[in-house]
């Protein structure tokens, strides 16, 4: 299911849009299993690229094939939201080629992300393929969600944030451990862009234009593709 509109995070400056002190802690469970939102901000915008992961598979211009989660069950809710940071394309995706895109927390500006409801187990096991590592594992979020981040290793998508709550489920996502101010920019392919921009549209309502100015403006990007360019790889349209 998605929620129209978009939340803004956190919501009263540094509560989450929840507090739940349960929450906080363990997160809710649904028949016994943990529960957290998955703040995407990258191609799992795209509910078709986060179902590769979920049930395995390739995605629409990918090159590397997922081996997807333990549990192949789609997301209980999904809800388009805003976090306070930004995203800036750097190092080399071995999936699209170009530029991955990554997430700065403190960087100011803000990220239009989508939030799924997930399992611990499905959040781990995306987490472990966007690491590059194998599924099958629960990643142990007592640190992240205690101190607001976790650096697991130094590799991409390796640093676990915490970023508040909602309706009793901590919200949670991955990024680089160096940030905008450390990062080797690199820009982002085609294919990627074309999906980061059908997933703004999915969950956020975005047009085409608004698409090309926002991907094309993120550091990585801005200086090697321009709105008009980013829009041209578009179509002038999204096919979701």
């Amino acid at each position: 299911m998605t929620v129209a509109g978009s939340r803004r995070w956190p919501a009263g400056g540094g509560g989450g849009a929840s507090d739940s002190a349960a929450g906080h802690a363990e997160g809710g469970t649904e028949g016994g299993a943990r529960l957290v939102w998955y703040a995407a901000y990258g191609s799992n915008l795209h509910a078709a690229r986060l179902a590769c992961y979920l049930r395995g598979g390739r995605p629409d211009g990918g090159t590397h094939t997922c081996p997807g989660c333990r549990d192949h069950r789609p997301p209980r809710r999904d809800v388009a939201a805003v976090l306070p940071g930004t995203l800036y394309f750097a190092r080399e995706s071995a999936v699209w080629g170009g530029g991955s895109g990554f997430y700065d927390p403190d960087a100011p500006d803000e990220l239009p992300c989508r939030i799924y409801l997930v399992t611990v187990s499905q959040f781990s096991d995306i987490a472990a393929q966007e690491m590059r590592r194998s599924p099958g594992a629960d990643l142990d979020l007592t640190r992240a969600l205690a101190h607001g981040r976790d650096r697991l290793g130094p590799g991409r998508y390796e640093t676990l944030v915490h970023g508040g709550e909602l309706d009793g489920h901590p919200l949670l996502t991955f990024t680089a451990p160096e940030g905008l101010a450390g990062a080797q920019l690199n820009p982002p392919s085609a294919p990627y862009l074309r999906t980061l921009a059908a997933g703004l549209a999915e969950s956020h309502g975005w047009n085409a234009r608004r698409c090309a100015d926002y991907l094309a403006s993120r550091p990585g990007a801005a200086g090697h593709w321009n709105a008009a360019d980013v829009l041209a790889v578009l179509g002038g349209g999204l096919d979701l």
